[in-house]
């Protein structure tokens, strides 16, 4: 019956030429989904403007990105259940709206409590765009067009994280960091005229009893999570009763939110699709996806300002490359994805990223930009492999009334990896520099014969300089210091590379699960 209704609705604007329809209408929630993305990393680069220019201190500002964050991660299961309810095209609008307003409210904040709210009202607005996004697209294109219609959508979810910092940096050095936020304003107008414009009309809304039990669960677990994954590194993790505290909550939350979504009858978060296994095993690998894509694209911009010294400018440009690399592959891979079946490609994107994590993994003090270019080059395009196949090989065989709910429980798997990702190669690094460090000072003592002459060395030419015997030990020292600091920070970002490499290679397994592209379009067979 609702695949019978969107095609009926559908058919009002497509009378002329259905096919130009479509594509308007990718295009339009396309552009939807690119706003969001983007500023989800666009305001890290611009954080210590808005620190100075609204007297906040370093922790205080950090709930400007946590914020978001939060809200966004909380609203994403939601928009299935927001969508049946208020209407597909009403609900889509309408986080469009919500969320071109709330840039405006961020961008004339006088107040960091004032930008902090403006920041959550514009993830709870921005969550419903990138599920609802992918959701309408499965629903408007046949099984033999959905390659070329995810190419568009994966543009965004790919290119948009690297582009965001780079846009950032340029707006706040040239106009101000009020400017990341009144960018969005011309293309949020555009994308609601096309939305209202194009899009089908809504179907009937469906006058369900609202679970509410359901929702404050949802909000209590992922909540807590997200905040502990954003404030961990911090508080310095469970050594302090503010994260335990959030633990505890997230998994005994996650415990109930289950138990009641799989007992109500009209629950706000439909887990029952979790009985597809591709869209089981499509969501694991999902996550696993975001923590070494998100994570290792979070390890790079560190590595090149802490290491290489660079600007925030110069590392959004180390980063441009590649991501253009992806965007150039989307189309072909969007007609790739009609003729090889989807395992193979994600399996193909497994490995290129495997061996690229391998690349990165042999850093050394020499390492420049025209060394990471290729690695970044070819980690852009074996990103388009997994993704794009992913989504065909997860979505795609479900039938179109669990869609909404199945992309929703995606996309949820893959932004909480990229949290998950980030948090905990964060921790590992810091925890495995510590260890280096402790290694590497081990072995500067006076047994250790060519510690000692360098030590020698370095005094000898310092007091050539002109400098007392015993300043010019201590230069010596301090410079040997120096040196362990920059080891030890090569060999832990050598090591979470090497993590991610192998993360790559034991979920390869889950392939197992995924559907072939026989099984596009049709209700998969593999239930559990």
């Amino acid at each position: 019956m609702e695949a019978t209704a969107t095609l009926r609705n559908s058919r009002l604007f497509s009378d002329i030429n259905p096919e130009w329809i479509r594509w308007i209408i990718a295009i339009t929630v396309s552009l939807g989904a690119i706003l969001e993305i983007i500023d989800t990393s666009i305001v890290n680069v611009a954080l210590p403007h808005m620190q100075g220019n609204l007297g906040a201190t370093l922790s205080e500002i950090g709930w400007v990105v946590t914020g978001y964050a939060i809200a966004n991660v909380i609203i994403i299961p939601l928009t299935a259940w927001l969508g049946d309810f208020f209407g597909k095209k009403a609900y889509f609008v309408f986080s469009l709206i919500g969320f071109t307003v709330a840039s405006v409210m961020c961008g004339f904040a006088a107040t960091l409590p004032a930008l902090v709210a403006s920041r959550i009202l514009q993830g709870l607005c921005g969550g419903g765009l990138l599920a609802k996004a992918q959701s309408i697209l499965f629903e408007t294109f046949p099984p033999e067009e959905q390659g070329m219609a995810q190419a568009l959508f994966g543009v965004g979810v790919i290119v948009g994280p690297v582009i965001g910092p780079t846009l950032g940096g340029y707006l706040t050095d040239t106009l101000g960091w009020r400017w990341i936020f009144f960018i969005n304003i011309p293309f949020g107008i555009v994308a609601v005229l096309m939305a209202m414009l194009f899009l089908p009309p809504g179907e009937a809304r469906k006058k369900n009893p609202v679970d509410w039990t359901g929702i404050i669960l949802l909000c209590i677990w992922i909540g807590s999570l997200q905040t502990m994954l954003e404030q961990g590194q911090q508080y310095d993790w469970f050594s302090s009763p503010l994260i335990v505290t959030l633990a505890v909550l997230a998994f005994v939350g996650l415990l109930l939110f289950i138990w009641r979504e799989l007992t109500t009858r009209f629950p706000a978060v439909d887990l029952r699709v979790l009985r597809y296994k591709s869209l089981t095993a499509g969501s694991i690998f999902s996550a696993v996806m975001g923590v070494g894509l998100y994570g290792s694209m979070f390890a790079i911009p560190i590595f090149a300002q802490s290491i290489l010294h660079y600007t925030a400018m110069q590392t959004g440009m180390l980063m441009l490359p590649g991501a253009l690399a992806s965007a150039a592959m989307m189309p072909v891979m969007g007609k790739l994805s009609n003729k090889v079946d989807p395992r193979i490609l994600i399996g193909i994107g497994s490995v290129i990223t495997t061996i690229v994590m391998f690349m990165l993994s042999t850093l050394n003090p020499q390492t420049g930009s025209d060394d990471l270019f290729w690695p970044l080059m070819i980690r852009g395009i074996g990103s388009v492999f997994m993704f794009m196949s992913l989504s065909i090989a997860t979505i795609g065989p479900l039938p179109k009334k669990d869609i909404p709910a199945a992309t929703g429980f995606y996309n949820l798997t893959r932004q909480m990896g990229g949290s998950i990702g980030v948090a905990a190669l964060t921790l590992i690094l810091d925890r495995r520099e510590a260890f280096h460090r402790g290694v590497l000072t081990e072995h500067v003592n006076l047994f250790n014969h060519a510690a000692m002459d360098r030590i020698n060395q370095l005094t000898t030419m310092f007091a050539g300089r002109g400098i007392d015997p015993l300043t010019a030990h201590k230069q010596a020292l301090a410079v040997i210091d120096q040196s362990i600091n920059m080891q030890s920070a090569l060999l832990s970002f050598e090591d979470i590379f090497w993590i991610v490499g192998v993360l790559f290679i034991v979920s390869m397994a889950l392939l197992l699960f995924l559907a072939s592209g026989n099984a596009r379009g049709q209700i998969d067979p593999q239930v559990t």
